[in-house]
């Protein structure tokens, strides 16, 4: 027998698929739908965060719960050096970025390859579709590498040839794993609802680390794509 945050849950789910909740609707407030279902509000709460889980519902502290509108993928190009970018299928996400100077903490201190408090310049970016935030970038570089003037807000990392010699090697990290609880906050995502996280290092050919990137995109918005070109011997082939 289903238990009583499923059928709530199954409820609603129909009511939003049918139309009666629209895109960008709030909700009900908790109280009412647990006097609604006659249920505590600890139930209805666990019964909303299925709804979460799915993607059909966010919540937005202090202002309630909503109808998620469809969330357009994107998608993370690999493969590409410190160019890779995000790729939208229509109108382009909007980005907005927040420059900091920061002295290196523990777990930058081996990504970069730097000695402990070295001063970085850590750029945050933050994808936007209309209010609703999309995907998280942090892009550290060592202090005498970043630019004079910050990044534009739709641009997803610095241009390379403005920061850097030539790069040399990208060694990109894909891994699943479920959002820390700022993550899930400032994503409005539900904490169970596992992230795609990428961990993207650019070395010179020095060997010297000129930017580490942590980006962390939400699993049911995002894919990552990498494409391997190999290159034949065309003297071989008319052999």
């Amino acid at each position: 027998m289903p238990s009583r945050r499923h059928v709530i849950a199954d409820d609603l789910r129909h009511q939003i698929t049918s139309g009666h909740f629209k895109a960008g609707e709030r909700l009900p407030s908790e109280a009412q739908l647990a006097t609604r279902y006659t249920v505590s509000t600890a139930t209805l709460r666990s019964a909303l965060a299925l709804l979460q889980g799915e993607g059909l519902v966010e919540k937005i502290h202090g202002s309630g719960n909503f109808v998620r509108r469809p969330l357009r993928k994107i998608t993370y190009t690999g493969g590409g050096g410190a160019q890779s970018t995000w790729t939208a299928f229509s109108t382009p996400l909007r980005m907005t970025a927040r420059t900091t100077n920061i002295e290196a903490p523990s777990h930058l201190t081996a990504l970069l390859n730097v000695p402990p408090r070295s001063p970085l310049t850590e750029v945050l970016f933050t994808s936007h579709e209309g209010k609703t935030p999309h995907s998280l970038a942090h892009i550290y570089v060592p202090h005498d590498l970043a630019p004079s003037t910050p990044p534009l807000g739709e641009q997803i990392a610095v241009n390379p040839a403005d920061l850097r010699p030539p790069l040399s090697e990208v060694q990109e990290r894909v891994s699943a794993r479920l959002p820390t609880q700022e993550e899930a906050t400032t994503l409005r995502i539900s904490p169970s609802l596992a992230v795609l996280s990428v961990t993207r290092v650019s070395t010179d050919a020095a060997g010297r680390v000129v930017e580490a990137a942590l980006l962390v995109l939400p699993g049911d918005r995002a894919d990552a794509l990498f494409t391997t070109r190999f290159v034949t011997d065309e003297r071989s082939s008319k052999e």
